[in-house]
């Protein structure tokens, strides 16, 4: 008896398991293969009007970190290349001295960026709030994804959802820590589950308000 007990507790703790694998791992690589036919270079990406930059990390002293530079830079080097007409910023800006949108145009503006070809968005609290507003504040209906190859296949099937036709651009230009890129992919692996259920079930609203198109 003790044993078929046992017997019967490894097989649903390996069915448990494989179940919370294939939970965890599936709809990132679901995503991936969705993402893979969209994601281009800067010198091969079709032209849009618009590239949406998203936000990241800031440093103490409120100016862009590494992480949301590179982005930044690859934004800039599209517009340069007349890839896009217009920059679409959207970052965090829910405390007083934490100001992502800000900091992204300060740094495309030093990279010669005119300001009239800046957008910012302050309300783009998390990807899933970037897209959803990209679309239902700023009317953009396609547009040319920019950040990191961790965060680029979430972030095409989130704005692709919302009705943002999206292609991708991985930002590239800086090297990073290997430590870094497996927390940064590990954690998207749970943030991909998450996106997943956000537009299938829960759908919440992100800060909404007054449509401003980008003209």
């Amino acid at each position: 008896m003790f044993k078929k007990i046992i017997k019967f507790t490894w097989r649903l703790t390996l069915l448990l398991v494989s179940l919370a694998f294939l939970g965890l791992f599936l709809p990132k690589l679901i995503i991936l293969l969705y993402a893979a036919p969209r994601t281009f270079t800067v010198d091969n990406v079709p032209a849009e009007r618009v590239a949406i930059v998203f936000g990241a990390g800031l440093l103490r002293d409120g100016s862009a970190g590494p992480v949301l530079r590179d982005r930044v830079e690859t934004a800039v080097q599209l517009y340069q290349q007349g890839k896009v007409r217009k920059l679409l910023m959207s970052g965090d800006n829910r405390f007083v001295n934490y100001n992502e949108p800000e900091a992204m145009r300060q740094y495309a503006l030093d990279l010669g960026v005119p300001d009239e070809d800046i957008v910012l968005d302050y309300a783009g609290r998390r990807t899933y709030d970037t897209c959803y507003r990209a679309n239902a504040i700023f009317q953009v209906d396609s547009a040319i994804l920019v950040t990191q190859s961790f965060h680029l296949p979430r972030a095409l099937f989130l704005c692709n959802s919302f009705g943002v036709q999206s292609t991708g651009v991985e930002a590239n230009n800086t090297y990073f820590r290997k430590i870094s890129r497996l927390y940064w992919n590990a954690r998207e692996l749970f943030a991909t589950v998450q996106s997943v259920w956000d537009v299938r079930v829960s759908k919440p609203l992100p800060v909404l308000g007054d449509p401003e198109p980008i003209d």
